[in-house]
């Protein structure tokens, strides 16, 4: 009876490890919890992929969203903690496409059905260490998960190559436009190595003592896993990204967790032409760049804050609690309507700026995005409410609304590659108000006729 139990126990823990792997495997099949609403303010359709509280995020709006093929959205989800899911934007198949997770930013390829990402070499560490970037064949991934047939994660994951631990790799990183190379920060020994000698470094700036440099980014060649260093800044470096239409043109800020000295910068691949990608002034807070074309970078002017000596409040008129963020004295005389403020473009070849739209009132415009044929720009606020500004015309309408200032995280909203569809993350369907999910927001075609 004793060797009948051992063996039964032990039957029992084979069983539930194996069907620990089972959930945990690439491949894995979700149901649709596909809905589609309509905005009862403005009557823009909502296609909501995801309808459950299971902890589900967008990919940061630096990045593309939507794989080659057009049909699927790739993002963050608690429904396998520590894994990358994909949905069909048609069907609202929901598929795992990573398995052993990941670490900083998803690369979703434009030109092949690739997904990108870097992995821990060493993964009971958090950070530090060796870093490996890692390409999934997408195509594989969901033709055999539909199939039913999945095979070893060895057939659909194949190692780039795996960075020096001295380097200090990690963070974000971003696919090159040519889509050969990927980009990521390295750690301070590594960025001090390649400062020229005499640069001084930037303190801490702000009240969350962040921003201090040195930093850098260097980039692997994801066919060899050649490793090339690009360049150093003394400052601290936040999202990095790349223009998806330039090969070798990358765009990156100074990360201080608010208003910075000097937030947005550019640089090209071997190091050459580093620059502030718009000069800001020290009343501008600048946040939030995303390049939206071949010659073009959105980004957020901020006027959330109260004017001093003034009865403007706009502090109390939106966010969650009712309050604004970013109010501290220590973030400096930024961030007011009393200079211009709103939803910016910059032409990274002419350098020049332009205001193409602004809230009433409120935060004003935060993440930005805009269509790659220059027709729309689109943003956010911190009611998370979605604007949308013809281009054309000037004209700025309230796009989608109710997505809930108590949620998890802001909309974050990313244009389409074919400029009809906008993708955000909103806590509308969440009894708790807070747990978000993925949705799409059509433009309306009496919208896209009027322009």
């Amino acid at each position: 009876m004793i060797k009948n139990y051992i063996i039964g126990i032990a039957t029992f823990i084979s069983l539930f490890v194996s069907a620990n792997f089972a959930n945990a495997q690439i491949g894995k099949r979700f149901p649709s919890e596909r809905k589609v609403i309509k905005d009862p303010i403005t009557g823009a359709m909502l296609t909501f992929l995801t309808s459950s509280p299971t902890g589900d995020s967008k990919i940061y709006q630096t990045h593309n969203q939507w794989t080659a093929d057009g049909k699927w959205l790739i993002y963050r989800s608690g429904r396998v903690k520590g894994e990358a899911m994909a949905v069909n934007e048609l069907t609202g198949d929901m598929v795992q496409v990573t398995e052993g997770g990941y670490t900083g930013m998803l690369n979703v390829a434009r030109k092949s059905m690739k997904l990108f990402f870097t992995r821990n070499v060493d993964t009971t560490r958090r950070s530090g260490g060796a870093v490996q970037i890692i390409e999934v064949d997408l195509a594989k991934v969901l033709a055999d998960s539909r199939l039913g047939k999945m095979k070893s994660v060895k057939t659909y994951e194949r190692v780039c190559g795996t960075t020096p631990e001295e380097i200090g790799a990690g963070g974000d990183m971003a696919l090159d436009g040519d889509e050969g190379w990927a980009y990521f920060r390295v750690g301070k020994e590594e960025a001090a190595k390649h400062l020229a000698s005499g640069t001084k470094l930037e303190k801490s700036f702000g009240p969350r003592n962040m921003g201090a440099g040195p930093a850098g980014i260097a980039g692997m060649n994801i066919k060899t896993g050649e490793i090339k260093y690009v360049v150093s800044v003394p400052f601290q470096v936040g999202h990095i990204q790349t223009n998806p239409w330039v090969a070798g043109e990358i765009v990156f800020c100074w990360e201080t967790g608010g208003k910075s000295p000097q937030r947005t910068w550019t640089v090209m691949s071997d190091g050459s032409g580093l620059r502030p990608l718009y000069p800001e002034s020290d009343y501008e807070w600048v946040t939030h760049e995303a390049v939206i074309s071949r010659d073009e970078v959105a980004m957020a002017i901020m006027g959330h804050r109260t004017i001093p000596g003034t009865k403007t409040n706009v502090a109390a008129q939106t966010g969650v609690n009712g309050v604004n963020p970013g109010q501290e004295n220590a973030w400096g005389p930024s961030g007011t309507r009393e200079k211009p403020t709103g939803l910016a473009i910059v032409n990274l070849r002419t350098r020049e700026m332009k205001i193409a739209g602004q809230t009433p009132s409120g935060s004003g415009l935060w993440h930005v995005s805009g269509s790659p044929d220059g027709k729309w720009a689109v943003g956010d606020d911190f009611s998370r409410s979605i604007y949308l500004i013809d281009r054309n015309t000037q004209q700025m309408r309230l796009l989608s609304t109710g997505h809930k200032p108590t949620a998890a995280d802001h909309p974050h909203p990313t244009m389409s590659p074919d400029g009809k569809k906008i993708e955000i993350q909103s806590a509308m369907l969440s009894e708790d108000n807070r747990s978000m999910n993925i949705c799409v927001i059509t433009i309306p075609d009496q919208w896209q006729k009027s322009n």
